[in-house]
């Protein structure tokens, strides 16, 4: 299984301001920094949970289409754009929608034949043969982000901040104890 970014969140969970209001930082001079640094905040955050904080698309590349249907990782699942596949001789062609549900109540989201549909019976090249491209993210603003996810990304950002000249894997190894039990909550376990 392969996740490939293919559009980025447009907007950050949190505003420059707001981390720089946390972090208690007054001035314009590192807004630049901080601004990469909410980035990164995200990022590590929604890494740990395994969410999208803020509507992004992503292709999710499986070698095969799963009997039993497939979960979408990165919850909470917004839409499916579409379930493609490669033939042996290279052919790339788009299932129907017709074939399939797309289930975006759940997390994390589902994709699965509809009764007595079946996924095209063509003979897929050997690797990378399925690519659903989805749009997952608890909405298209910050404001639209759980306000524990905010807050995570804030300690993130602020202990960044102050941590900048260390920056390594100890940094991320060694990240506040209050961030633990924020990102602790609603973690989801894919299987």
């Amino acid at each position: 299984m392969g996740l490939v970014l293919v559009t980025a969140p447009s907007v950050e969970p949190i505003s420059t301001a707001e981390a720089k209001s946390h972090a208690r930082i007054e001035g314009t001079a590192e807004d630049t920094l901080i601004g990469e640094l909410i980035v990164a905040a995200r990022q590590y955050c929604e890494d740990v949970q395994r969410r999208a904080y803020v509507t992004q698309t992503w292709d999710l590349i499986l070698d095969d289409f799963p009997p039993d249907g497939f979960r979408i990782p990165l919850p909470p699942l917004q839409s499916v754009s579409y379930v493609r596949y490669t033939d042996s001789d290279g052919t790339v062609a788009t299932a129907s929608t017709s074939v399939y549900l797309t289930d975006l109540n759940n997390e994390p989201g589902r994709i699965s034949l509809k009764y007595s549909q079946v996924w095209p019976t063509v003979t897929l090249q050997p690797m990378n043969g399925v690519t659903i491209r989805f749009v997952a993210g608890e909405g298209d603003s910050g404001g639209s982000v759980n306000e524990i996810h905010r807050s995570a990304v804030k300690v993130m950002t602020a202990h960044l901040y102050e941590n900048r000249e260390v920056l390594s894997e100890t940094t991320f190894s060694e990240i506040p104890l209050g961030l633990k039990a924020l990102l602790g909550a609603r973690r989801q376990i894919l299987l």
